[in-house]
């Protein structure tokens, strides 16, 4: 005799179900995220008592340029996050292509075109803020001296590049940050400072 092949118990029920929805709000995410920075043993200073705004303690790579530099750096993020890219920028002054000097503003594709909720906060501290000093882009520039400077003398932009690291981002920069930390300009932006005539042209001696 063939039996029928329906449940003979109960099958056990999960909770609601708007819960788990509730763990993938852009919110959790931001909180997650911020944590994992914390946890990595990044120095994260909350500006205004908030989560949205906040300082993070980067040093310059290994064997760049920019190695045993240490800059203070401007993180905010907007309530979509992570589905819209966060808002870097340099507090302390450094020498290089793709950042402004006066606002410290980032040029850098991944965060301002193709950023994807798939990539976070660690991300950008450990792998495209390195990358950027690393492999400097004089052709889309944000500095156009260090552009320009760079293409025609790499010897004089290196010297230069280390006398700001020298000068301006030292322990003390970050303990005792000057009047340029109070710029309010959009800490991330592509658009150029320099048109392709100004990276061709003269360098300012």
């Amino acid at each position: 005799m063939i039996r029928p092949i329906g449940p003979t118990k109960k099958v056990f029920e999960v909770g609601p179900k708007h819960t788990r929805q509730k763990m993938s709000s852009p919110s959790k995410r931001r909180d997650m995220d911020v944590m994992k920075l914390m946890m990595s043993d990044y120095t994260v200073e909350p500006i205004n008592d908030g989560i949205n705004e906040f300082n993070v303690e980067f040093h310059g790579p290994k064997q760049s340029l920019y190695e045993g530099g240490v800059w203070k750096v401007r993180v905010e993020l907007p309530d979509a996050y992570p589905y819209k890219s966060p808002s870097i920028g340099f507090v302390n002054k450094i020498f290089h292509p793709n950042v402004d000097e006066l606002s410290g503003s980032v040029c850098l594709d991944v965060i301002n075109q193709s950023w994807s909720p798939m990539f976070d906060l660690l991300n950008v501290f450990e792998v495209f803020l390195p990358q950027l000093l690393l492999y400097p882009n004089p052709t889309d520039p944000l500095n156009g001296d260090a552009a320009s400077l760079m293409m025609k003398d790499q010897q004089q932009y290196e010297q230069k590049v280390k006398e700001y690291c020298e000068r301006y981002a030292k322990k003390d920069n970050i303990a005792n940050p000057s009047a340029e930390d109070s710029s309010d300009e959009d800490v991330s932006d592509c658009k150029s400072t320099a048109s392709s005539d100004d990276v061709v042209g003269q360098v300012d001696p």
